[in-house]
Protein backbone atom coordinates (compact mmCIF):
# COMPACT_ATOMS: atom_id res chain seq x y z
CA UNK A 1 0.00 0.00 0.00
CA UNK A 2 1.48 3.32 -1.09
CA UNK A 3 0.51 5.88 1.55
CA UNK A 4 3.46 8.21 1.16
CA UNK A 5 5.16 9.16 -2.13
CA UNK A 6 8.54 10.82 -2.36
CA UNK A 7 8.81 12.95 -5.49
CA UNK A 8 12.10 14.20 -6.89
CA UNK A 9 11.90 17.11 -9.34
CA UNK A 10 13.44 20.41 -10.33
CA UNK A 11 13.42 23.56 -8.27
CA UNK A 12 13.29 25.28 -11.67
CA UNK A 13 10.15 25.11 -13.81
CA UNK A 14 12.02 24.22 -17.01
CA UNK A 15 11.14 25.56 -20.45
CA UNK A 16 8.50 22.97 -21.35
CA UNK A 17 5.11 23.86 -19.78
CA UNK A 18 4.37 20.11 -19.66
CA UNK A 19 6.87 19.74 -16.81
CA UNK A 20 4.95 22.03 -14.46
CA UNK A 21 1.65 20.59 -15.66
CA UNK A 22 2.85 17.09 -14.77
CA UNK A 23 3.92 18.25 -11.31
CA UNK A 24 0.48 19.77 -10.76
CA UNK A 25 -1.38 16.70 -12.02
CA UNK A 26 0.71 14.35 -9.86
CA UNK A 27 0.26 16.60 -6.83
CA UNK A 28 -3.47 16.80 -7.38
CA UNK A 29 -3.71 13.00 -7.63
CA UNK A 30 -1.62 12.49 -4.48
CA UNK A 31 -3.95 14.81 -2.57
CA UNK A 32 -7.09 13.28 -4.09
CA UNK A 33 -6.00 9.79 -3.06
CA UNK A 34 -5.27 10.90 0.50
CA UNK A 35 -1.57 10.11 0.16
CA UNK A 36 1.24 12.13 1.69
CA UNK A 37 3.84 13.89 -0.46
CA UNK A 38 7.43 13.77 0.75
CA UNK A 39 9.71 16.12 -1.18
CA UNK A 40 12.61 18.54 -0.88
CA UNK A 41 10.61 21.35 0.77
CA UNK A 42 11.09 24.20 -1.72
CA UNK A 43 8.47 26.68 -2.87
CA UNK A 44 10.34 27.16 -6.18
CA UNK A 45 9.77 25.74 -9.65
CA UNK A 46 8.23 22.33 -10.13
CA UNK A 47 8.74 21.54 -6.46
CA UNK A 48 6.53 24.42 -5.38
CA UNK A 49 3.86 23.66 -7.99
CA UNK A 50 3.79 20.03 -6.85
CA UNK A 51 3.40 20.87 -3.16
CA UNK A 52 0.78 23.55 -3.81
CA UNK A 53 -1.27 21.07 -5.88
CA UNK A 54 -1.23 18.45 -3.11
CA UNK A 55 -2.30 21.03 -0.54
CA UNK A 56 -5.03 22.43 -2.81
CA UNK A 57 -6.43 18.90 -3.19
CA UNK A 58 -6.59 18.49 0.58
CA UNK A 59 -3.48 16.35 0.96
CA UNK A 60 -0.59 16.45 3.41
CA UNK A 61 2.94 17.51 2.48
CA UNK A 62 6.17 16.86 4.34
CA UNK A 63 9.14 18.87 3.15
CA UNK A 64 12.69 17.87 4.08
CA UNK A 65 15.32 20.55 3.70
CA UNK A 66 18.85 21.20 4.99
CA UNK A 67 19.16 24.29 7.14
CA UNK A 68 21.48 25.96 4.63
CA UNK A 69 18.66 26.04 2.06
CA UNK A 70 16.03 27.22 4.53
CA UNK A 71 18.31 30.16 5.28
CA UNK A 72 18.34 31.06 1.57
CA UNK A 73 14.53 31.43 1.71
CA UNK A 74 13.83 28.46 -0.53
CA UNK A 75 11.58 26.75 2.04
CA UNK A 76 7.86 26.48 1.40
CA UNK A 77 6.20 28.09 4.42
CA UNK A 78 2.73 26.61 3.89
CA UNK A 79 3.49 22.89 4.25
CA UNK A 80 1.83 20.46 6.62
CA UNK A 81 5.29 19.76 8.00
CA UNK A 82 8.81 21.03 7.28
CA UNK A 83 11.64 18.96 8.68
CA UNK A 84 14.95 20.79 8.82
CA UNK A 85 18.03 18.55 8.71
CA UNK A 86 21.76 19.14 8.89
CA UNK A 87 22.94 17.88 5.51
CA UNK A 88 21.93 16.69 2.06
CA UNK A 89 22.82 13.14 3.11
CA UNK A 90 20.48 13.33 6.08
CA UNK A 91 17.80 14.78 3.82
CA UNK A 92 17.97 11.85 1.39
CA UNK A 93 17.91 9.28 4.19
CA UNK A 94 14.89 10.84 5.90
CA UNK A 95 12.98 11.21 2.64
CA UNK A 96 13.64 7.53 1.89
CA UNK A 97 12.51 6.45 5.34
CA UNK A 98 9.27 8.45 5.10
CA UNK A 99 8.27 7.16 1.64
CA UNK A 100 6.62 3.98 0.38
CA UNK A 101 7.59 4.72 -3.24
CA UNK A 102 9.51 7.21 -5.36
CA UNK A 103 8.63 9.19 -8.48
CA UNK A 104 11.06 11.35 -10.46
CA UNK A 105 9.79 14.15 -12.66
CA UNK A 106 12.17 16.12 -14.90
CA UNK A 107 14.97 17.79 -13.01
CA UNK A 108 18.69 18.48 -12.88
CA UNK A 109 21.65 17.12 -10.93
CA UNK A 110 19.76 16.89 -7.65
CA UNK A 111 16.90 14.90 -9.15
CA UNK A 112 19.29 12.50 -10.89
CA UNK A 113 21.42 12.13 -7.77
CA UNK A 114 18.42 11.26 -5.62
CA UNK A 115 16.98 8.88 -8.23
CA UNK A 116 20.20 6.96 -8.72
CA UNK A 117 20.98 6.77 -5.03
CA UNK A 118 17.55 5.36 -4.17
CA UNK A 119 17.82 2.88 -7.08
CA UNK A 120 21.28 1.84 -5.84
CA UNK A 121 19.85 1.22 -2.36
CA UNK A 122 17.24 -1.06 -3.96
CA UNK A 123 19.98 -2.84 -5.92
CA UNK A 124 21.83 -3.51 -2.67
CA UNK A 125 18.70 -4.81 -0.98
CA UNK A 126 18.39 -1.89 1.44
CA UNK A 127 14.73 -1.38 0.48
CA UNK A 128 12.06 -2.91 -1.76
CA UNK A 129 10.17 0.23 -2.77
CA UNK A 130 9.25 1.17 -6.36
CA UNK A 131 11.25 3.82 -8.23
CA UNK A 132 9.43 5.40 -11.20
CA UNK A 133 10.65 7.97 -13.73
CA UNK A 134 7.80 9.87 -15.36
CA UNK A 135 9.08 10.49 -18.87
CA UNK A 136 7.27 13.80 -19.44
CA UNK A 137 7.63 14.97 -23.07
CA UNK A 138 10.31 12.31 -23.65
CA UNK A 139 12.62 14.05 -21.15
CA UNK A 140 14.19 10.80 -19.96
CA UNK A 141 14.52 9.09 -23.37
CA UNK A 142 18.31 9.70 -23.57
CA UNK A 143 18.73 8.44 -20.00
CA UNK A 144 16.82 5.22 -20.73
CA UNK A 145 19.00 4.67 -23.79
CA UNK A 146 22.11 5.25 -21.68
CA UNK A 147 20.95 2.80 -18.99
CA UNK A 148 20.24 0.15 -21.61
CA UNK A 149 23.75 0.78 -22.96
CA UNK A 150 25.20 0.13 -19.49
CA UNK A 151 23.43 -3.24 -19.50
CA UNK A 152 24.74 -3.99 -23.02
CA UNK A 153 28.24 -3.11 -21.84
CA UNK A 154 27.99 -5.70 -19.07
CA UNK A 155 28.17 -3.15 -16.26
CA UNK A 156 24.60 -3.48 -14.95
CA UNK A 157 22.44 -6.57 -14.54
CA UNK A 158 19.09 -6.47 -16.39
CA UNK A 159 17.15 -7.07 -13.17
CA UNK A 160 18.85 -4.05 -11.61
CA UNK A 161 18.14 -1.95 -14.70
CA UNK A 162 14.49 -2.87 -14.14
CA UNK A 163 14.56 -1.24 -10.69
CA UNK A 164 14.10 2.12 -12.43
CA UNK A 165 10.63 1.87 -13.95
CA UNK A 166 9.35 3.99 -16.81
CA UNK A 167 6.00 5.75 -17.07
CA UNK A 168 4.63 7.90 -19.89
CA UNK A 169 1.40 9.02 -18.20
CA UNK A 170 0.04 9.65 -14.71
CA UNK A 171 -1.94 6.41 -14.91
CA UNK A 172 1.27 4.55 -15.73
CA UNK A 173 3.03 6.19 -12.79
CA UNK A 174 0.45 4.70 -10.44
CA UNK A 175 0.51 1.36 -12.25
CA UNK A 176 4.32 1.14 -11.87
CA UNK A 177 4.07 2.15 -8.19
CA UNK A 178 1.63 -0.71 -7.59
CA UNK A 179 3.92 -3.40 -9.04
CA UNK A 180 5.85 -5.42 -6.44
CA UNK A 181 9.59 -4.96 -6.11
CA UNK A 182 11.95 -7.83 -5.46
CA UNK A 183 14.78 -6.59 -3.29
CA UNK A 184 18.24 -7.99 -3.99
CA UNK A 185 18.35 -9.12 -0.37
CA UNK A 186 22.08 -9.60 -0.32
CA UNK A 187 22.09 -11.93 -3.37
CA UNK A 188 23.95 -9.40 -5.48
CA UNK A 189 27.71 -9.80 -5.69
CA UNK A 190 30.03 -7.24 -7.32
CA UNK A 191 31.25 -8.56 -10.65
CA UNK A 192 28.46 -11.13 -10.93
CA UNK A 193 26.45 -10.29 -14.04
CA UNK A 194 24.78 -13.69 -14.47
Amino acid sequence: MIESICVYCGSNPGFDPAFRAAAISLGTEIGRRGQRLVYGGSHLGMMGALADAVLAAGGKVTGVMPGLLVDKEAAHRGLSELRVVNSMHERKMLMADLADGFVSLPGGYGTLDETFEIATWAQLGLHAKPVVLWNVSGFYDPLFTFLDGIVSAGLLRPQHRALIRQAQTLDEVYARLAEPVEASGGKWLPGDLR
